[in-house]
């Protein structure tokens, strides 16, 4: 089949309620047709998602902004005009129109326009906006290629098959105060080029559980993952994979994913992710060690995810 026709499939399902995986620059979403509530419902039970975890609205025209959000703020307009399409989410006032279930009940959603021709595609073949999170069991390792959410989620409906993502891991998520905004998740769109349009609001309390990824365990793998420090690095690294960065640590490691062969932390972004799905599904490898880098730009996203991946196994 053709992009085409796999597109119109792919939208054929959404619009009969059913569930699309598809890809995104950043991971492989798992959508449904945003305005249907049983759609969305099915979201959550297949990913074992709970329901207070609200979801990220997908959207290919800006004109869709007018039917999902309440009341018209300008920076919006200047924000999408850097960094849409892209990864970067705005959590925005809610309209009625966005049923309750996409947003756990909350009055404001998330929306973004990812830079992704099969997901813009998508979206526009399908004529409605598509609420999407990634594409796994709840709290599981990103998917950033169709193998990998077809390990997670054998049963979805359709996969639509973009190869591998580009970016890596999810998009910067930010909500607007009266103040200027808040990074509610990191990712590779920085504080930094996000100052150059908003000011950064760093007085306001931030809402917990008000956005995506926001949990204290999120990525996990099924096996064992550490951040590499003076106490994991002391571990048995005869059966230990290491998702390598600066390569200065990789000696003694029963295997090694060097993530960038030039220290480009985009790189690691990139295949942060395909690096846990190898060593988790490779019977060779007990634990995985990897490699922190310093929180600056990026690094802040890359330390979120591996923070947050191992977080369950270092309470263990």
């Amino acid at each position: 089949m053709s992009i085409s026709s796999n597109i119109e499939t792919a939208a054929r399902y959404i619009r009969e309620g059913k569930l699309v995986a598809f890809p995104t620059e950043t991971v492989y979403g798992l959508g449904a047709n945003a305005l249907d509530p049983l759609a969305v419902a099915k979201i959550f039970e297949l990913k074992e998602r709970p329901s207070f975890d609200p979801l990220i609205i997908h959207i290919a025209d800006l004109a869709w902004l007018e039917e999902l959000v309440m009341g018209a703020d300008e920076r919006i307009f200047r924000l999408a005009e850097k960094f849409w399409p892209g990864p970067l989410t705005m959590v925005l006032p809610k309209s009625k129109r966005v049923p309750d279930i996409v947003t756990s009940g909350l009055s404001t959603v998330g929306i973004r326009m990812p830079a992704n021709d099969y997901a813009l595609g998508l979206i526009r073949a399908c004529g409605c906006p598509v609420a999407a999170p990634s594409a796994n069991k709840f709290g599981r390792i990103s998917p950033t290629t169709a193998a990998h959410v077809k390990k997670q989620l054998p049963d979805v409906d359709y996969i639509l098959d973009g190869g591998k993502t580009t970016v890596g891991i999810e998009s910067t998520i930010i909500k607007l105060t009266e103040h200027g905004f808040q990074i509610l998740r990191n990712g590779i769109i920085t504080q930094e080029e996000l100052e150059e349009v908003v000011p950064l609001d760093s007085h306001s309390e931030i809402e917990k559980l008000s956005a995506p990824g926001m949990m204290k365990s999120h990525y996990s793998p099924r096996k064992k993952l550490l951040i590499a420090d003076s106490v994991s690095m002391k571990t048995d690294k005869s059966k230990a994979g290491l998702i390598s960065f600066s390569g200065e640590l990789e000696n003694g490691n029963r295997k090694v994913i060097r993530v960038s062969e030039k220290g480009d932390l985009r790189d690691y972004a990139v295949n942060i992710f395909e690096a846990m799905h190898a060593f988790e599904d490779d019977d060779d490898i007990e634990i995985m060690i990897a490699e922190p880098v310093s929180e600056t730009g990026i690094g802040k996203a890359i330390m979120d995810r591996l923070r947050k991946a191992e977080y369950n196994w270092r309470q263990i």
